[in-house]
């Protein structure tokens, strides 16, 4: 929509939205050891919601024991998990909110060394180097009709939609890429094929989302290694997965070989912002553009008509209002800046312009799976806390724990 603003009303599916402000998902590492919610997962919520963002994409849920990242996820696989997912959407919505459940599957991107993971083919992952054997047809089938029952058990939850994770190294980019499905057969081979288990994913998750719920999917439309999935390629399976039902999209990368393929580092952070942070090495480099996904979104503007959501590196306010009054996308989504500021939405419509004060330093990403999600710069002694965590060597164990 040309000319809207961050803070004009939007609309996601059959929902109106306060704001274009979208809390992009965010792994949280505060669930039970079964993927279970926790009173400190549904205070998080409570606050987001009271922070006025437009909508709430959650973390990465993982729909079957398989599909699990890392320790401390939350889950959606279960029924008995449902109660607890209940009172995370009783907090949004006692704050005025909107959220949507991600639901996601790992595949060979797990980092948990308790879980069997899943996978088109037997192919290192990219980003982590584990290999795992290539998915029969059954547990295929198993691997869609768990996003099913995850979107069957967030309605009962009572979300307000389904948000579908097709990006950033996981499951349904794995069958997207050349790179990492290698089948000849039904799952894979070329691109028609390849695309079949997204396109079955959504087919079955919109079975279960009615009208009246929001489905959107977050998809990945280029890999990062070369020879991997291209932009052409990307934006024909964005447009396939569209005719399939999709409320809205959200664009970002493919298959990744690090976390700041899609997360990039110390965006817009200029010299005022780097003293002031204590990040001595960034005080005479060159900033970090924002908006770094927006070739993409412009692009899949001009061939798909849809409700577009741009995400990756929006940090200020003007840049994210120009993005919305071009038309280039419906909404902007962030994710870190929400960690240190989960207010930032109410910030903005009280009066505030201008930059977040995130750094996109991603300690908070170092962190995923060995401490609840928190800014690690803000109070300073969380600085030091970090550090001495790094030199005692707890990183060596990853995210998937002892």
């Amino acid at each position: 929509m040309s000319g809207a603003t961050l803070l004009s009303p939007g609309r996601l599916g059959p929902h109106e939205t306060r704001n274009r402000l979208i809390r992009a998902g965010t792994s949280e590492t505060m669930a039970g050891p079964g993927g279970e919610v926790t009173p400190q997962l549904v205070a998080l919520y409570g606050r987001l919601a009271e922070g006025q963002a437009g909508a709430i994409f959650t973390g990465h849920l993982f729909s079957h024991p398989r599909g699990r990242y890392a320790r401390r996820q939350t889950g959606i696989y279960d029924d008995r998990l449902i109660t607890g997912l209940r009172e995370l959407t009783h907090a949004v919505h006692r704050g005025g909110g909107t959220v949507l459940a991600q639901l996601a599957h790992a595949g060979s991107q797990s980092r948990a060394p308790f879980v069997d993971p899943l996978a088109p083919s037997a192919v290192p992952n990219a980003l982590t180097g584990r290999e795992v054997p290539a998915g029969s047809e059954e547990e295929i089938r198993e691997a869609i009709d768990a996003f099913a029952d995850g979107a069957r058990r967030a309605l009962e939850a009572g979300f307000d939609g389904v948000h579908i994770h097709g990006a950033n190294g996981y499951l349904i980019t794995e069958f997207l890429s050349p790179l990492t499905n290698r089948r000849d057969d039904a799952w894979g081979g070329d691109r028609e094929r390849r695309l079949r288990f997204p396109r079955e994913v959504v087919r079955a998750v919109r079975a279960v989302v009615p009208n009246d719920k929001i489905l959107t999917m977050k998809i990945g439309v280029v890999d990062a290694p070369a020879g991997g999935l291209d932009l052409g390629d990307g934006l024909a399976v964005a447009s396939a997965l569209v005719a399939e039902g999709l409320d809205a999209v959200e664009i970002s990368c493919g298959v990744m070989t690090r976390p700041t393929d899609s997360a990039r580092q110390y965006v817009a952070v200029d010299r005022a912002r780097a003293a002031h942070d204590l990040l001595p090495h960034r005080m005479f480099a060159k900033e970090v553009d924002e908006a770094y996904f927006v070739p993409w979104v412009r692009a899949l503007r001009k061939r798909v008509d849809t409700t577009v959501v741009a995400v990756g590196g929006m940090r200020r306010t003007e840049t994210m209002d120009s993005v919305l009054a071009a038309g280039d996308a419906d909404f902007v989504a962030m994710a870190r800046p929400f960690i240190r500021e989960p207010d930032i939405a109410a910030q903005i419509s009280a009066g505030r312009r201008g930059r977040v004060d995130c750094t996109s330093c991603n300690i908070c990403l170092m962190h995923e799976g060995h401490h609840s999600l928190r800014c690690w710069r803000t109070p300073r002694h969380r600085l030091l806390q970090h550090a001495t965590y790094r030199l005692a060597g707890g990183f060596r164990w990853g995210p998937r724990g002892r």
